[in-house]
């Protein structure tokens, strides 16, 4: 699963098998690959042996070596908000109730998450602090509110950016030009 929001990718979860991944990763393969691409312009399903998808990279025969030959992608959304959602099985193509499965989960999944991404006035000056590197009891006295105040509002923050740290939280708000 990708979501997209204009150039930066706002989540990524990914339960292809391990050594697929790192394999993936470590080829940059990200770049050229022909699913993200075809998804990246249009909406729809596609199955991953769609004759008509170009791969000069053969990620998708790659994908096949490590035990990913059937699949298929699901894009939704506007360019500017985009999701991807993929599945793949080892022994058969995808039958058409899956397809919809798909198409009904990666709809869901889509709603779940906002395309617009703001942060209120006084999450943004919390984010801002701790940060620039204030420790969360100065960024609470700097602001002027309680620890547990500040608490809150991280929780809140977290929530927005789905991030399960702070830190995280402060990457995300970083990457999507939110601080």
């Amino acid at each position: 699963m990708l979501h997209l929001r204009g150039l930066s990718c706002r989540l990524i979860e990914r339960t292809y098998p391990q050594r697929w991944i790192e394999h993936y990763n470590a080829n940059g393969y990200a770049l050229r690959d022909p699913i993200i691409g075809w998804c990246i312009e249009h909406v729809g399903t596609i199955r991953w042996s769609n004759p008509d998808l170009p791969d000069p990279y053969g990620i998708m025969e790659r994908a096949a070596g490590f035990g990913l030959p059937f699949g298929a992608s699901i894009s939704l959304g506007p360019k500017d908000c985009r999701s991807i959602v993929s599945v793949a099985r080892a022994d058969r193509e995808l039958e058409a109730d899956e397809l919809e499965t798909l198409d009904n989960l990666g709809r869901h999944i889509h709603q779940l998450l906002p395309c617009e991404l703001e942060l209120t006035v006084k999450q943004r000056e919390a984010i801002e602090c701790v940060a620039a590197g204030m420790r969360m009891k100065q960024a609470a006295a700097f602001i002027g509110i309680s620890d547990s105040a500040l608490k809150i509002r991280f929780r809140s923050i977290r929530e927005k950016l789905s991030a399960r740290t702070n830190a995280e939280a402060i990457q995300r708000a970083k990457d999507y030009n939110l601080i």
